[in-house]
């Protein structure tokens, strides 16, 4: 192995160029691959971010068999995303995937299986994971100023119209899935990653607005109620067709406190009388330029080099997807549904 590491990517849209700013920033990687069906789209994102030393491939086995790439970021549309990380983890390749990773069953446990087969590190790009206020809530929750959670809830509300460069292949339901695995993934592992629990139940609804002016094959609207282990309340709603500007609000509530997005109000400080305002980086745009891909390629790097799993590896976002696939069960059953997955 050369003193770097190469890394590949798959795909050639708007995301594909911050994995490839990020690995470009970090001293231990350089992109020598790229694969897109069109050699001349995958020649021109080279020439864009002017990789020298980088090769553009339309045959994944062909990029796969090079001895010189040794962690692959895939940013292909999501209906792909199981075949080719299972092919990357077959190949021994390091992977960093897109959300969803999956939008069926099946699919989300051949691809865990094979991460778990092959030994290899990997993480999914629930990238909010980095953003500075998630930071600033996960302190607040580990300084107890919450007291215990009894209840959160984490919306995404992102109008994905038809000027967006993802609508037409996102706007079907092959590979699209549901308004949740499509966009919703994002608040669903937010609400994990701040309560800290297993889920044991979900109940979901899904509908189209008047006339379903978007055109969408599923319902773009969602909201699904989550019941955790040991009695937390959850709930997540998810609009892709939102008529104002994108907005990810967070609430969580415990006995001895309560955040909201950015605020805080706490009885574990005796006199406050008003919200306490956080200065902090919201995750407020849904521009893939807002988001912090930067930390989320650093750690997967150092994930690699040292051989550690990451909190946001394959195993862990299969506990947000099932959470996901539960409520379109629920919607199309009219029932709760039990977790974990069958």
């Amino acid at each position: 192995m050369s003193e770097r590491l190469g890394a590949a990517i798959l795909g050639t849209g708007d995301v594909s160029g911050e994995h490839i700013k990020a690995y470009q920033r970090n001293p231990y990687t350089e992109v020598r691959a790229i694969l897109s069906r069109s050699r001349e789209r995958a020649e021109a994102k080279a020439r864009e971010y002017g990789l020298a030393n980088c090769r553009a491939y339309t045959d994944l086995d062909a990029l796969l068999a090079d001895p010189e790439i040794h962690l692959v970021s895939i940013c292909t549309p999501h209906h792909l995303h199981v075949e080719q990380g299972v092919a990357c983890a077959q190949a021994g390749k390091h992977v960093l995937i897109e959300k969803p990773i999956a939008i069926e069953l099946e699919g989300l446990r051949r691809l865990d299986r094979a991460i778990r087969e092959y030994n290899v590190r990997s993480v999914v790009s629930f990238v909010l994971r980095w953003n500075p206020l998630f930071q600033v809530i996960r302190s607040i929750l580990a300084q107890g100023l919450l007291g215990d959670l009894y209840y959160g809830e984490v919306d995404y509300l992102h109008g994905i119209t038809k000027d967006y460069s993802v609508y037409p292949w996102m706007s079907r339901r092959e590979f699209g899935g549901t308004a949740l695995l499509a966009a919703g993934c994002h608040a669903v592992d937010g609400l994990r990653w701040f309560v800290q629990r297993e889920a044991a139940e979900v109940f979901g609804y899904a509908n189209f607005s008047r006339g379903n002016p978007l055109e969408y094959e599923y319902e773009p609207n969602s909201v699904i109620l989550i019941r955790f282990e040991d009695g937390v309340m959850g709930k997540v709603a998810t609009s892709i067709e939102y008529r104002a500007p994108y907005t990810f609000p967070i609430v969580l509530m415990g006995n001895r406190g309560v955040i909201r997005d950015n605020r805080l109000f706490t009885h574990a400080w005796p006199g406050q009388t008003g919200w306490a305002t956080i200065p902090s980086i919201l995750p407020d745009s849904g521009a893939v330029t807002h988001h912090p891909f930067q930390a989320e390629i650093d750690h997967f790097v150092e994930c690699v080099r040292n051989g550690v799993e990451s909190h946001c590896n394959v195993a862990d976002a299969v506990k947000t997807h099932e959470i996901c696939l539960a409520g379109e069960i629920s919607r199309q059953e009219g029932r709760p549904v039990k977790l974990p997955l069958a």
